[in-house]
């Protein structure tokens, strides 16, 4: 999943640089999309936050979890986010 979310994450990159190139940074669709790109990011950072309570909490009540199984709960939400964003850009051409 690191490796998958490591190449979706280039390429959306890629993609958003190519985006910022063609069109106009004032227009409607690039505001919206600058917009979408920061309010997602931060919904993935909460709820990644949220797994690192919810595994710091079990582990306050003797709940053991690998770290493994956190680590990959951490990622979830930058991955689907990361592969949506670079499909949904992929067809904006």
């Amino acid at each position: 999943m690191a490796f998958e979310l490591w190449s979706t994450s280039l390429s959306t990159i890629n993609m958003r640089q190519n985006l910022w190139q063609t069109k106009q940074p004032n227009s409607a669709s690039m505001m919206k999309e600058n917009q979408r790109m920061v309010s997602e990011k931060l919904e993935a950072a909460m709820e990644t936050g949220l797994e690192m309570q919810k595994a710091m909490l079990g582990m306050a009540f003797g709940q053991q979890t690998p770290w493994w199984v956190t680590g990959r709960k951490a990622m979830v939400p930058y991955h689907r986010r990361s592969s949506a964003n670079s499909r949904r850009l992929s067809r904006r051409k």
